[in-house]
């Protein structure tokens, strides 16, 4: 088979200044993307700012014979990510790929977890998110093409000590995944989460360099990657990616239980029936479960 490439597309990857989003813009771009080097230049928990690792990621690429743009809008504000998108469209005339990677890291134990903590977090990673993809799926829309990637996180799936304000958005951004699944299915635009375990800045205090060394960043680009391509065939779907483990994370639901007229009482003498994966379904969308309960509702089985 032939190798995958993105010739004639380009690519925003948001937070491409270092790290996941610098490895995402290399790789794209070698393989014939033009690339929107988005950072703001800030520090880890989003402080400060300037155009320093932009400019020097747009250069790498150049210098390899590739053609990119730096970018230093904020994802945190509308005005940023429309901003974001018009650096593409001004740039190389139109954006095909989205990666939406940019990040901040905020964290404190939840009962020290304060409104501005939260606010800053979700700006970023959330709301940042919508900010840049609204405009891009807009023009998407339009063209009748595109491959949108957001950055989820297990410590959002599955959660982690200290990050209820990252946890929240990040799964966020599953909730959007979903949902621009299914509102992009006539325009082909497939949108897609990673949800990444990889030795970054916003990482090495829980790594060590040490057991980094198995999690290196490079080793997520590849599925960010393929996720990009024209070729891919899934949409509204979540993947974990760490030191070159790919796997699918999903949504299951029981079978459970069914009574007509459920008290509480039965609730409780069924829990374990409840909570029974044997047998789960892996809905598409929310129909998926409506579905179900109608076959079981109109049919009264159990």
């Amino acid at each position: 088979m032939a190798d995958i490439g993105y010739d004639g597309k380009v690519a925003i990857v948001t937070g491409a200044g270092g790290g996941l989003g610098r490895e995402h813009a290399l790789e794209l771009a070698r393989r014939g993307a033009r690339v929107v080097v988005n950072d703001l230049g800030g520090s880890v928990d989003g402080e400060g700012g300037g155009d320093g690792p932009a400019q020097a990621v747009a250069k790498e690429i150049e210098s390899l014979g590739g053609e990119a743009a730096a970018d230093t809008n904020s994802v945190a504000t509308v005005e940023g990510g429309a901003a974001i998108v018009k650096t593409a469209i001004d740039a190389f005339g139109t954006v095909d790929i989205l990666v939406n990677n940019a990040g901040i890291l905020r964290d404190k134990a939840f009962h020290n977890m304060t409104p501005d903590l939260v606010d800053a977090v979700l700006d970023v990673h959330l709301r940042g998110a919508f900010n840049v993809t609204r405009p891009a799926f807009v023009h998407m829309r339009e063209q009748g093409y595109g491959r949108i990637i957001n950055t989820s996180s297990n410590s959002g799936i599955l959660g982690n000590f200290g990050q209820a304000n990252y946890g929240a958005a990040k799964m966020g951004l599953v909730g959007l995944t979903r949902v621009l699944a299914i509102e992009g299915r006539r325009a082909n635009i497939k949108v897609n989460a990673v949800a990444p375990v990889a030795y970054t800045r916003m990482t090495e205090a829980l790594f060590g360099a040490e057991l980094g060394e198995k999690f290196e960043a490079r080793l997520v680009t590849p599925l960010v990657c393929w996720l990009a391509s024209e070729d891919v065939d899934v949409s509204g779907e979540v993947y974990s990616a760490a030191g070159g483990v790919v796997a699918r994370f999903f949504v299951g639901l029981t079978p459970g239980y069914y009574n007509p007229d459920l008290t509480v009482e039965d609730v409780r003498d069924h829990w374990g029936e409840i909570r029974d994966e044997e047998g789960y379904i892996v809905p598409d969308d929310s129909s998926g479960e409506l579905q179900k309960l109608a076959g079981i509702l109109v049919g009264g089985a159990g």
